[in-house]
Formats: C-alpha cells, structure tokens, sequence
C-alpha cells in the first residue's frame, strides 16, 4: 500500500537511522542523488541485505526535488511518503498510518509532526486537526512535507510533481492541498524532522535560497490564491532574508525579487512597515529599521564587556586591532589538547608542512611550564604575540578547540583534526546522556563547529559518526590520522630506540596499561591495580602506566618497583613503541595502538556502567581487537594462559584493524597538508 521515497544527498550520520526507521511494511526507494559522501555505500550495503529496498544512483546531483520525482516514477505503492534521509519516522506509526489509509483511502493523509533540534531534543508537535484544502490551504501555513502521505494515482492525474530549485516543498505541499478532494488525518506525530541541523540545506548560506522566491510566485499563481497568501509568503520570505542564509552580496537582489513579487500580486492595501518599505524597494531604509528594532539586545553587549579586568580588555581590544589587518598567507598557528603541548596530529601535520611547505611558518600555542622539542616557535597564551598571531594567521590547526573569542576571519582556513576514534558518544549526540554533561556547554560546541573549514578523519566509522555528531559545512578529510604515521612507518630500530629512552632492557616484557577518563571520578582512579598486576606477571614484565590527561594528578599513585608511571610523558606514540601489548578499557588509543598489530586486551569491569553514562557507538565486548576481560583473574590469566597472543585474539585484531585502520598507511599527514594548503 506504501512506498517511502527517500532522496540522499550528504545524510550518511543519519541515513542508517532514517531505513531503520521505517519498519518492514513498505517499499522503500532510496534515490542516491550524486551523494559525494558514503551514502551510495552505505545503501548499497543496506540493499545486499533487505529485499525492501530499492536503491537509485543518479549520475549528476539534481537537488532533493528531482531526486523525489525519480523515487515517484519506481514508486508502485498506492501512496507515496517522502522522508527525507536525515528524519525519522515515529516507531509506531506505519501500522496506523495503513490502517487510516485502507479505512478512508483519501487523496491525502495529513500526520503529525515533531521536530527535533541540533540538540536531540523533540518539540513543536505539529497536529494536523482540521487541515484545509482547495483553495481556503492557500490561505493556510504550508503542510511540512513529511506530513504529507499522498495517493499515488491522484499526483498522476492532477500533473504534481517537485519543480526545480531549493523550497520546493513549498509549492509541493500547496499544489497537493489545492487540489486534493479528500483529506484524512492522524493526530500524532509519526514524522521527525530536523530543519536546523548543521549542514542541512535549509541551513547553509548560498545563493540558492532565492529560489524561495520562485517557489511562492507559483505559489501565488495559483487559483484561489489571495492577499492572506501573499502575506505569508512576503513574511516566510523576508525570514529567509532576515536569517543569514543569503550571501551578504546577494541580499539586496533577493530583496528587490520579493518587492518585484509583492507588486506582481498586490491587489490591495497591506499594514505593515515591511510592506511599505518593499513597495517602495527601500533595501537600505529596510536594513536601518532591522537594526533599529534590534538596538535595545545590542546596547547590553558593552556592559558584559566592562566586566572584564583592564588588563585582558586591553589585550581584546589589541586583538580587534589585529583582526583589522591583513591575513598573513604564509603563518599557521597550531594547538593541540588546549594549549597542553606539542602533540598527536598537529604535531605530525606541522612536520610534514616544515617538510612540503616550509614557506609557511609554524607556531605553536603551549601554556608555559610544558616541554617543547628545540627549534619549534612558541607563543604563550594570553600574549600580545599570541593575540596577534591568532588574528593574523591564515591556517589555525587544532585537535581541540580555540577559546570561543577566537574569531574566524573571511580568509582563514581552521583545521579541526580531533584526537581519537570515537567509542564514546560526543558532539552534539551527547545530550542524551546527562550524566556525562559536567562543564558541557553545546552552544560553545555549536559556534565552535561553525568555524570548522576541515574536520579530519580516520576512518569512515568515524566520518559518519562526526556528519551527525560534528557537522561542519567544510569538508571532512577522511586520511587516517596524521599522528598516527609514525606507528605505521615504526622499524624494530625505533622500537629499540623507544624502549631505550625509557630505560628499559631488551629482554623485558612491556605492558602499557592506558585507561580513559570516567567523568564519576574526580580523581584519576584506575579500576585495575598496576601494583598487583605486576606481581602477577611476574619479574620479567615491567607496567607502564598512562593515566588520562584529563587528571592532573594520580589518585593512588604506583609503588611497585616494576611500574614506571609515564602519565606526563609527551608522547603516547613512543610509549606504544616501547611496548609489547596494551591494555586499555574504552579509551580512543585502542584504535591507535591497533595501528601496530601488536596485541591488545580490553579490560572493562564498570562496561555496562560506561555505556549508561557516555553512550558507545558500537559493543566493544563484541568487536574489540583481541580480548575482551571483565575482572582482574581474567585479566592475569589472559596473560598466563596465552590468550592474548592466540590465534582468536590475532583474528579478532586482523577484523578490528581491517574496520578502523585500512587508512593508516604512514601518509595520513601528506594527504592532510596538500589538501589544506595546497600543495
């Protein structure tokens, strides 16, 4: 009875979610519109395994209008739902939804809608109680697409299709109502939908939101259409003008486009200054009146400000000086774990940028009292020098983030390189785990992303996890991670070398023991006893220990003479060198230290408790990369036993390796410095 079309272009964080959404009871059309990402994998993958699903390819992207309109003509369902690839159905609501239409087969059944914000959060139910049609829908909001369920035949013999360009749900869900001779509705929400999300094309600045305007002019051609019509249209127009979305150098065009429509369809007086002003195409009069209702919210910003010591006002006030001079083409600032220090991936494209741009000079951020290799330029937080280089710089490379008064100049190129493969959940999906949200704050997160020109990948897990968690409207960069080469390029000599460094002797077994930071413990308290594990292990097994960098200090530091406590230690990449086998719980080095091949064990005695707090994007009990242990017996006797060096164990690392490493081939940084500067 229903075909689900689903148009798919740069969803790949929420396509999976989407199919699943949708249950087994109807046919599903998924239209790959050119999508540049994983999606055309990821449906081709999905299809191998669900006789439902109907995959499309288009050669050339030709916007979700025409990639509706291809879904339409497979569709062979009585009705046809178009869902977009990024939204969700309600569980539920198919069962009710077939039982409506086979009950009253109207031309149109109108359900509910919620919509879900950049949060997570669910709101703005939209019920559809006593939906109009013909021509009093013309005097109606428009119905959001997805609330639309439409007969299939009716589209047909009323000649409705998508017309071309952005907005075209507008005229869509219009033309359906107009024409429409039998409506049925359910009252609760069966459709999700994501207007505001990152990257979502409704949200991202360009030229093409004039096509609003093309979308009402049918609009208000149509019969029927009357003054309350071009009301709604002028304001949901001006809305679009008034969000930011059109390029500055566009603005006064598109004005002049719905003053050009307003006269076009005016048949009497409008009250309204809006109205006044675009009849006369007063664009710039329209600016000062915006900002002018505007004032009294602006005039508290420099009260905020005077708040400020003297000292660090007159450092911003440097800093605006600075951002009012040229760009400096040939300077990159780098930064990594909030100023902590020369590390992990801008550390690694920083060297390979010396090597294939050295025109460009680097300099590093680093708080004062941490170790800096020779030769490399620092600037110090808080400095005239470090102000000054943040405004002028035309490259900033980070694997956290910059203060949130860090401004992103018209000109300037952020790197976002992370800093590990993620188990945990993040980003703007954390919310729905309280428990994790001490000192979080998602609308920092949110301008923070804006900034982004490139997000760096290590693997497409990662890729589809950050389109939805991390959503940036640059591009992501899916090379493996820069940090990472090092491990991937390692010889026995730098082995030697790296054990060498820490004292260690060449017939000593290593054990590199690295857990990750538990936001219920204040303090760094491992859940294994190092102590104890290096009694168990015996006199020729030395313990490193890593703790998280979070904690600034060891809860119950180590005594035992055969652990070597390397938490301040500057480089986890050497320490992983210097080991025979890791162990870790659920922390993002799992994934680096796979890069070595070397075995891996997996000890998580608080699992259930981690998963319930952060949230994990997959069961590591499952899929880790070599042995999985829940208590400390099991743990020693892995070792013991030779369970951890096993033929299981090795092919449990050769699936992980395969999942989560296939990028890191030792020029994961080359590929991150040509892309970003061109070379």
């Amino acid at each position: 009875m229903l075909t689900v079309v689903v148009p798919v272009w740069r969803v790949q964080g929420y396509l999976s979610e989407c199919l699943e959404s949708i249950g087994a009871d109807a046919e599903v059309i998924a239209v790959d519109d050119a999508s540049p990402d994983h999606c055309g994998a990821l449906l081709d993958e999905r299809a191998a395994t669900d006789p439902r699903l109907v995959v499309v390819h288009r050669e050339s992207n030709g916007g979700p209008g025409e990639a509706r309109n291809t879904g339409l003509d497979r569709a062979t369902g009585d009705y046809v739902w178009f869902v977009d690839g990024d939204d969700r159905i309600v569980p539920g609501a198919l069962p009710v939804i077939a039982g409506r239409l086979a009950a009253e087969k109207p031309d149109v059944l109108v359900v509910g809608v919620a919509r879900e914000a950049w949060n997570r959060k669910v709101s703005r139910w939209t019920a559809p109680s006593g939906t109009p049609i013909g021509t009093a829908a013309l005097a109606a909001p428009p119905v959001p697409l997805g609330g639309l369920i439409v007969r299939r035949q009716f589209l047909t013999e009323a000649g409705i299709r998508f017309r071309p360009g952005r907005y075209e749900d507008i005229a869509f869900s219009y033309d359906v109502l107009a024409a429409a001779a039998t409506v049925a509705t359910v009252e609760h929400a069966c459709y999700v939908f994501r207007p505001d999300r990152p990257g979502a094309l409704r949200g991202t600045p360009s030229p093409a939101h004039a096509d609003a305007v093309t979308q009402y002019e049918h609009v208000l051609g149509l019969p029927g259409a009357g003054p309350r019509t071009l009301v709604r249209a002028v304001d949901d127009l001006l809305g679009v003008l008034r969000r930011g979305l059109v390029p500055p150098g566009d603005r006064r065009t598109m004005f002049g486009r719905i003053a050009a429509l307003l006269r076009r369809h005016r048949t009497g007086p409008l009250d309204g200054m809006r109205f006044r002003l675009l009849a006369h195409d007063a664009y710039r009069t329209y600016r000062v009146w915006r900002v002018a209702r505007a004032l009294p919210s602006r005039l508290r910003r420099p009260l905020r400000r005077g708040r400020r010591t003297a000292r660090k006002a007159l450092l911003r006030l440097y800093y605006q000086a600075q951002l009012r001079r040229p760009i400096d083409e040939k300077l990159a600032v780098y930064a990594a774990y909030w100023y902590r220090g020369y590390a992990c991936n801008p550390a690694a494209i920083y060297e390979k940028a010396a090597e294939l741009v050295p025109d460009v000079t680097g300099v590093w951020v680093i708080k004062n009292g941490r170790e800096v290799p020779d030769g490399v330029p620092v600037v110090r937080p808080g400095t005239r020098a470090y102000f000054r280089a943040l405004a002028r710089a035309k490259y900033l490379i980070n694997n956290a983030t910059f203060p949130p008064y860090v401004v992103k100049r018209t000109g300037q190129v952020h790197v976002q390189t992370h800093h590990g493969t993620p188990l945990k959940t993040m980003g703007l999906d954390q919310p729905r785990f309280p428990a994790s949200l001490g000192g979080f704050d998602i609308d920092r997160m949110r301008r923070n992303i804006a900034k982004w020109d490139f997000s760096v990948s290590a693997n497409r897990h990662t890729t589809l996890l950050w389109d939805r968690q991390f959503p940036i409207t640059g591009q992501t960069l899916e090379t493996g991670y820069p940090r990472n080469d090092r491990l991937a390029l390692a010889t026995p000599a730098d082995t030697a070398a790296a054990r060498a460094a820490l004292g260690i002797a060449p017939h000593e077994r290593v054990v590199l023991y690295a857990p990750t930071h538990r936001e219920w413990h204040p303090v760094f308290t491992p859940v294994l006893d190092v102590d104890e594990l290096a009694e168990a292990l015996g006199p020729e097994t030395r313990v490193l220990l890593r703790g998280h960098y979070f904690y600034d200090s060891l809860g119950f530091p180590p005594r035992h003479p055969r652990v070597l406590d390397v938490s301040r230690h500057p480089s986890i990449e050497q320490l992983s060198l210097a080991s025979d086998a890791m162990i870790t719980d659920f922390s993002s080095v799992m994934f680096d230290y796979a890069v070595l091949d070397r075995p891996l064990v997996i000890f998580a005695p608080d699992w259930e408790v981690y998963r319930a707090v952060r949230g994990v994007s997959f069961d590591l009990s499952t899929e880790h990369a070599g042995t999985f242990v829940r208590t400390f017996t099991e743990l020693v006797e892995a070792f013991r036993g030779g369970q951890v060096t096993s033929a299981g164990a090795t092919a449990a690392r050769a699936r992980f390796r395969e999942r989560f490493c296939s990028l890191e081939d030792g020029h994961a940084a080359e590929r991150v410095v040509r892309r970003v500067f061109g070379r």
